[in-house]
């Protein structure tokens, strides 16, 4: 008799429990509906982390870029490539040692303007060796020039040269400060 006792309670404790599952099952709402994605446009296509690419010239080596995240917004109104994390450009010698850098914390590519954008820590040096350093930079592909319109440092191996805006080629070598800064050094003859 004991032993039906035992099995009497566990199921008594059995359908019990049936019961309350049965009671709370039923009387939860549906489940919340999410909507789906409405604007399209500020969601990137593709989204990507830790990316090193290398760029080839007839099978040598020129440019590696790297970056830590890629967003694409392809259906943007002005589509556009963000790079938040920053991106580096190197470029590469024939004998494959780096003779040109180019860095910054933020950059956007606007495709259709082909334009880029370079914001915080902007720093570049160029075939010669001089360095630019500034909080904000442009490159026009179509145009070919690279220009500002903040501070900028630029570091010669004989001098430093500051001031506010600046233009310059797509490759640095010939530039200008458009508002110079400071005392400017000239070699006398």
């Amino acid at each position: 008799m004991r032993c039906s006792k035992k099995i009497a309670h566990y199921l008594t404790t059995a359908l019990l429990v049936v019961v309350v599952l049965f009671e709370v099952s039923c009387s939860k709402e549906a489940p919340e509906k999410i909507d789906a994605v409405k604007d399209r446009k500020i969601l990137p296509a593709l989204s990507a982390t830790k990316i090193t690419t290398v760029i080839s010239d007839s099978g040598i080596t020129r440019y590696r870029i790297y970056t830590d995240k890629w967003d694409i917004y392809d259906r943007a109104a002005e589509p556009y490539w963000e790079f938040s994390k920053g991106i580096h450009f190197e470029r590469f010698a024939e004998n494959l040692t780096i003779n040109a850098t180019f860095s910054s914390s933020y950059a956007r590519y606007y495709e259709r303007k082909s334009l880029w954008e370079f914001k915080g820590k902007v720093k570049a040096i160029n075939l010669e060796g001089v360095m630019f350093e500034t909080e904000l930079l442009y490159w026009d592909e179509s145009a070919d020039r690279i220009y500002s319109d903040k501070f900028i440092k630029i570091t010669r191996p004989n001098m430093i040269i500051t001031g506010v805006g600046f233009e310059a080629d797509q490759s640095l070598t010939k530039w200008k400060i458009l508002n110079p800064k400071g005392p400017i050094y000239i070699k006398e003859n």
